[in-house]
């Protein structure tokens, strides 16, 4: 509730060509569709292209996707100020979801909530 956008984690370009379709934007959009909020799927950009992160410790997530994301300047004015919901379709470490809202907190959004699909729970450590 109150929020301006909603912003798909983006895949980086390679990976979205061989994929076909990026999981978060489909699950952004099926959320617009029930809630109004509009989606600004161009507010983020992934511009590192790094590594799966599956079978990488939490320190080895969160080395992969740093520096990876970045609010364009020509979309700047659509993070500026704004509350925003990230949404991605895992949360595992919280890596990924991390790096995503560090960019848009520095492109100067409000606040920054995310929604996920599902979150993987590891029995052996304590959940995050």
């Amino acid at each position: 509730e109150g929020a301006d956008a909603l912003i798909p984690v983006p895949l980086h370009w390679r990976r979205l060509w061989a994929r076909r379709f990026n999981q978060s934007a489909a699950l952004a959009k099926a959320v617009a569709g029930e809630t109004g909020v509009a989606i600004a799927d161009q507010a983020l950009k992934r511009i590192k292209a790094t590594a799966q992160q599956v079978g990488l410790t939490q320190a080895e997530r969160a080395l992969n996707v740093q520096g990876a994301f970045r609010v364009p300047a020509e979309r700047k004015a659509e993070v500026a100020d704004r509350r925003l919901v990230l949404i991605d379709d895992v949360l595992t470490s919280g890596a990924t979801s991390d790096a995503c809202a560090r960019a848009l907190l520095r492109a100067g959004a409000r606040s920054v909530d995310l929604l996920v699909f599902a979150r993987v729970v590891d029995a052996v450590r304590a959940p995050i």
